[in-house]
C-alpha cells in the first residue's frame, strides 16, 4: 500500500476514534453526571427516568447537531479556500452570517417568534442567508462565469452592511429583544426541534458527498484556472457548484445554530498541516475535524462555569484565535 494512503487511513481512523471519544465524553459530562457503564442500560430500559431525558432530550441532540454544524462549516471552509485559493477565506466571509443575523434580528424585533414558534429563528435566518447568497452570486457573474475576486469583495461589503444594520436594530431594541439577539449572534447548539436537527444532519451529509465528488476538480483548481482548464475541468461550472454547496452548508448551519466563528477557518488549516492539500482526504478530514472541534467547544461551553452555559461561539472564538496564531507560524501550511 502506498505510504501516503497509509497515512491518510491512520489519520481517518484517529479522527473517527476522536469523534467517538468526545461524543461519549459529552454524553456523560454535565451538571448531572451519568456513569459511562450505565448509558446503554438507561437508553434501553430507562424511558421514565430523568437520566433518560437528559441523554435523549438534551445531550444526544446537541452532539448530533454539533457533528452536522461542525462538519458542514469545516467542509464549507475547505471548499471556499480551495475555490478562492486564499487561506483566509471562511464561510462567513461572503456575508452569509450577516444576512442570517439580520433576518433573525428582524424576527425578534417584530415579535414573529411569538406568532410562528421556535421555527421562526431558523426559517428567518435561512431566508436572510439565502438572499445574501443570491445577491453575491448575481453580482459576481460576468459573462456566465463567477469571478472569485468580485464575489469576495461583494461578500465582505454585504457583511459590513448587514453588521451595521444589526447594530442599528440592537440600538433601538428593547432589553429583552437585545438579550435574545446577542445570545443568538454568539451561537448556540441548544436546538429542541428534532426535525431541524435531522435536516442539518441530512444537509451536511449531502454537502459532504457533493464535495467529495468534486475533490479532483479542487485539486486541479489549486494549480490555477488556466491549468485546470487544460486538464479538462469546466472551471465555470465547478465554481458555481462549489459556491452553491458551501453556501448551502453555511446557510443551513447558521440558520439553526447562530454564528459560530472560526470552525471553517481553523479546521481546514489544521487538517492541511496533518494530511496535506489533497482534497481527496482534506474534505473528509475537515468534516470529521470540524465535528470533533465543535463537540469539544460545546462541552467547554456547558461545563466551564457550571451550571451556567456560555454561548459556544465564545469558546470557538477564543480557541480558534489562539490556534490561528499558531497555524500562521507554520510554513508548511499551503493550499
Amino acid at each position: 500500500m502506498d505510504r501516503k494512503i497509509k497515512k491518510w487511513l491512520i489519520v481517518l481512523i484517529l479522527l473517527v476514534i476522536s469523534l467517538v471519544f468526545v461524543s461519549v465524553l459529552a454524553l456523560v459530562t454535565g451538571s448531572s453526571k451519568i456513569p459511562l457503564k450505565d448509558i446503554f442500560d438507561i437508553l434501553l430500559n430507562g424511558e421514565e427516568t430523568a437520566s433518560y431525558y437528559i441523554l435523549t432530550g438534551l445531550r444526544l441532540p446537541r452532539i448530533i447537531l454539533a457533528i452536522g454544524v461542525g462538519g458542514s462549516l469545516g467542509v464549507a471552509g475547505a471548499l471556499l479556500q480551495g475555490m478562492f485559493r486564499n487561506p483566509l477565506v471562511e464561510p462567513y466571509t461572503l456575508g452569509i452570517s450577516g444576512g442570517a443575523s439580520l433576518g433573525v434580528c428582524l424576527t425578534i424585533i417584530f415579535g414573529l417568534h411569538a406568532k410562528i414558534g421556535v421555527i421562526a429563528y431558523p426559517v428567518s435566518g435561512f431566508i436572510g442567508a439565502g438572499l445574501v447568497i443570491i445577491v453575491v452570486y448575481t453580482l459576481s457573474l460576468r459573462g456566465g462565469a463567477l469571478k472569485p475576486d468580485s464575489m469576495l469583495l461583494t461578500g465582505v461589503m454585504i457583511s459590513f452592511v448587514s453588521s451595521s444594520l444589526v447594530m442599528l436594530l440592537m440600538a433601538i431594541s428593547k432589553s429583552d429583544d437585545l438579550h435574545n439577539i446577542v445570545f443568538w449572534i454568539m451561537g448556540s447548539l441548544d436546538e429542541p426541534d428534532l426535525t431541524l436537527i435531522k435536516l442539518v444532519s441530512a444537509g451536511s451529509m449531502l454537502g459532504l458527498l457533493i464535495s467529495l465528488f468534486h475533490c479532483h476538480s479542487l485539486n486541479a483548481l489549486a494549480l490555477g484556472e488556466e491549468q485546470a482548464t487544460f486538464l479538462g475541468i469546466d472551471t465555470a461550472r465547478t465554481k458555481k457548484i462549489l459556491f452553491i454547496t458551501a453556501s448551502m452548508l453555511t446557510g443551513l448551519s447558521v440558520s439553526v445554530s447562530g454564528i459560530i466563528m472560526f470552525v471553517g477557518l481553523i479546521v481546514p488549516h489544521f487538517m492541511r498541516m496533518v494530511v496535506g492539500s489533497d482534497y481527496r482526504i482534506l474534505i473528509i478530514s475537515s468534516f470529521l475535524g470540524g465535528a470533533v472541534f465543535l463537540i469539544l467547544c460545546d462541552l467547554f461551553a456547558r461545563t466551564i462555569i457550571n451550571p451556567l452555559e456560555l454561548p459556544v461561539g465564545v469558546i470557538t472564538g477564543i480557541i480558534g484565535g489562539i490556534v490561528f496564531i499558531y497555524v500562521l507560524g507554520k510554513k508548511q501550511v499551503r493550499l
